[in-house]
């Protein structure tokens, strides 16, 4: 089975995440959610060089310092079949620039205690309760039909 590898990012001014609220693309799988910055690992890209260029894409910031939290393993069963995808999470804590609006949503940033009130899914929940956390982890999700159907994780690597 082919894995789609991505990254998501979530930048942390120290009380709040920026957030993109996905509101701007016509068929968007994330269409209405609020979720990090991020997106695809293009071929004979690093992972690194792909969360570094996503956020400079999507908000204009320069990535000064990050902290690698782990790894998603996303099941997606889908009219197709099933999907996989390895999702890269970071935090960065460090960065520079001026935000520049975005063409997939709005940027917001969010208080960290309002986080999980938004309209996020379901297993987005359980990984953002874990950025605080020091330990990396791997978290695996399923989801059908955009339900999430089984959790296994974290687990602390």
């Amino acid at each position: 089975m082919n894995i789609v590898k991505t990254t998501l990012a979530y930048i942390d001014d120290g009380s709040s995440y920026l957030l993109l609220h996905r509101t701007k693309k016509e068929h968007d799988n994330n269409k209405s959610k609020w979720i990090g910055v991020g997106g695809h690992v293009e071929n004979n890209e690093t992972i690194l060089h792909a969360m570094k260029r996503e956020i400079k894409e999507e908000t204009g910031l320069d990535v000064l310092h990050y902290i690698y939290k782990g790894y998603v393993d996303f099941y997606m069963y889908e009219k197709n079949g099933l999907y996989k995808q390895r999702m890269y999470l970071y935090v960065v804590d460090k960065f520079q620039g001026e935000l520049i609006e975005c063409n997939e949503g709005d940027l917001k940033w969010i208080k960290k205690e309002k986080i999980l009130s938004l309209n996020l899914w379901e297993g987005d929940k359980i990984f953002l309760k874990e950025l605080d956390n020091k330990s990396k982890f791997h978290l695996r999700l399923t989801y059908k039909n955009d339900v999430l159907i089984d959790v296994k994780g974290p687990k602390y690597i």
